[in-house]
C-alpha cells in the first residue's frame, strides 16, 4: 500500500535526514589513514564459518568538524580554567612565604630587642652591683642615725624628768663654783 499525502512527505523528510556518526573520536586523524584501516577490515576475512559470506562492517564517518571545534574549544577553556586555578595556588604560596619572611623579620626584630634589653639588665646589674657597697654604708649609717635618734629621745625625756629639779641643781651648782 502506497502512502499519500502527509505520510509520504515525513517517510521523505525522515529519508533525507542525516544519519549521525556511529563512532566519534576526539584526535583528528588523516582521512587516508582512516581509509586505509576501514579497508584492512573490510578485506579481513570473517570468522565465522558461514562458507563464505562475508560480513558488513559498519561504516563509520569521520566526526563533523563542529565537534572537533567544539572539543578544542572545550579543552583550550579548561586548560585555561586549570592555568587559572594553578596560578591561583602560586599566588597564595607566594603569599604565604612573604608572610613567612615578614614574621622571620619581626622575629629577627624580637631577638634583637630582647637581646638589647638584656645587654642593658646585665649593666644595670653591674651598676648595682658596684653600688652596693655604697648602699650598704647608706644602710649603716641609717641605722646608726636612726639608734642616735632614739638616744636623743631618750636624752630629751631624761632632761624632762630633770626640769622640775633644776632649781635645785642650779644652786648646788653655784655652791660648788663659789
Amino acid at each position: 500500500m502506497a502512502a499519500t499525502g502527509d505520510e509520504a512527505a515525513a517517510m521523505e523528510s525522515i529519508s533525507k535526514a542525516p544519519v549521525p556518526p556511529t563512532d566519534l573520536t576526539l584526535t583528528a586523524e588523516p582521512e587516508h589513514k582512516t581509509d586505509a584501516t576501514e579497508n584492512q577490515k573490510a578485506k579481513r576475512p570473517s570468522n565465522n564459518n558461514d562458507g563464505g559470506v562475508e560480513t558488513a562492517e559498519e561504516a563509520t564517518e569521520p566526526a563533523e568538524p563542529d565537534i572537533n571545534a567544539l572539543c578544542r574549544d572545550m579543552f583550550d577553556k579548561m586548560s585555561v580554567f586549570l592555568q587559572g586555578e594553578l596560578t591561583a595556588t602560586c599566588e597564595d604560596y607566594k603569599l604565604l612565604e612573604n608572610m613567612n619572611k615578614l614574621t622571620s623579620l619581626k622575629y629577627m626584630e624580637m631577638k634583637d630587642i630582647s637581646i638589647n634589653i638584656s645587654r642593658n639588665l646585665q649593666d644595670l646589674n653591674q651598676k648595682y652591683a658596684s653600688l652596693q657597697p655604697y648602699l650598704d654604708q647608706i644602710n649603716q649609717i641609717e641605722e646608726q642615725v636612726t639608734a642616735l635618734e632614739q638616744a636623743a629621745y631618750k636624752l630629751d625625756t631624761y632632761s624632762k624628768k630633770l626640769e622640775p629639779r633644776l632649781p635645785c641643781l642650779e644652786e648646788r651648782i653655784m655652791m660648788q663654783h663659789n
